[in-house]
């Protein structure tokens, strides 16, 4: 069955690629096991194809999947052709993380809206780490989790870049995440990324500006070049990933709306600087950026 590009049909790919990966196993070798052609197999890691149950459970069996992942990865295929995914509960969340990070890594752009916290995608390893330990997150999966986020980061810096359009919020920029020090890295990260990066496009959205659809929390949007976009929102949680065309265009209205309040790229990273002067009293970078406007 041809992919639909849904978000699920895209996790369930990723989930099949890693399993025969972390196994060791060619995608040659494999093909020649199940004895399928080697390009159908390819197209199902590569998320052309959504292979049925019974094709998911026999490859599973080949690579001997443990019980866990094998009932994680053919609950996805059950349910891969459906457009919108809705998940409640936190055993249902590291799926929808599954899905979220292959749908960057197709994705051709990216409108995010970040009120709270820093971007995903523009996150330091020290930012990472202190929220995952403050979740009590166990110390091993602790590295595992900056690495996977830090690896994320490929998106935006390879050689055919996703278009990342980034709305922050100014609560995001004050709200202190660790120490001080780790507070200007990650500030600074944000001007370095806004300024190097030509494929990004970061704004500020002050506080104080009145009701905006942005209120209602952070959101992802998606584009992909050969499939439909979708709309993934998480809470702590719960998350859900949106396909419905008419949900989509009011996300666009969305983001429309809230970039009316926000500063332009350049004003943002100004203001950036002067949050890490007020915030920190690091004056370095004001007279940093102060050498760069003369």
């Amino acid at each position: 069955m041809a992919t639909n590009g849904s978000p699920r049909a895209r996790a369930l790919s990723a989930a099949l690629r890693d399993a025969r990966n972390v196994r060791g196993i060619s995608l040659r070798e494999l093909a020649k096991k199940l004895s399928l052609d080697q390009s159908h197999l390819s197209k199902i890691e590569t998320g052309k194809r959504v292979p049925s149950v019974e094709t998911t459970a026999m490859i599973l069996a080949v690579l001997g999947t443990g019980p866990s992942e094998r009932e994680r990865i053919l609950d996805l295929a059950k349910n891969a052709s459906e457009p919108n995914w809705l998940t409640v509960g936190m055993p249902g969340i590291p799926q929808q993380l599954a899905g979220a990070v292959e749908s960057e890594r197709e994705a051709s752009a990216i409108v995010y809206w970040s009120p709270m916290i820093m971007p995903g995608l523009l996150q330091t390893a020290d930012y990472v780490r202190t929220i995952a330990i403050a979740d009590g997150q166990p110390k091993h999966d602790v590295e595992s989790r900056v690495m996977v986020r830090l690896a994320r980061r490929e998106v935006l810096t390879r050689r055919e870049p996703a278009k990342f359009d980034v709305l922050v919020g100014e609560v995001a920029l004050r709200q202190p995440i660790g120490t001080p020090d780790m507070m200007i890295e990650q500030l600074r990260y944000l001007i370095k990324a806004s300024v190097e990066y030509p494929n990004v496009n970061l704004r500020v959205v002050p506080t104080r500006v009145g009701w905006h659809p942005g209120t209602a929390g952070s959101f992802a949007l998606y584009e992909f070049p050969d499939s439909p976009p979708f709309v993934h929102f998480e809470h702590y949680s719960s998350g859900a990933f949106v396909t419905n065309s008419d949900d989509i265009e009011a996300y666009r209205k969305a983001v429309a709306a809230i970039g009316q309040y926000a500063y332009s790229p350049a004003d943002s990273t100004n203001f950036i600087a002067q949050v890490i002067v007020e915030e920190y009293q690091e004056n370095d970078i004001r007279d940093q950026m102060a050498q760069e406007h003369v």
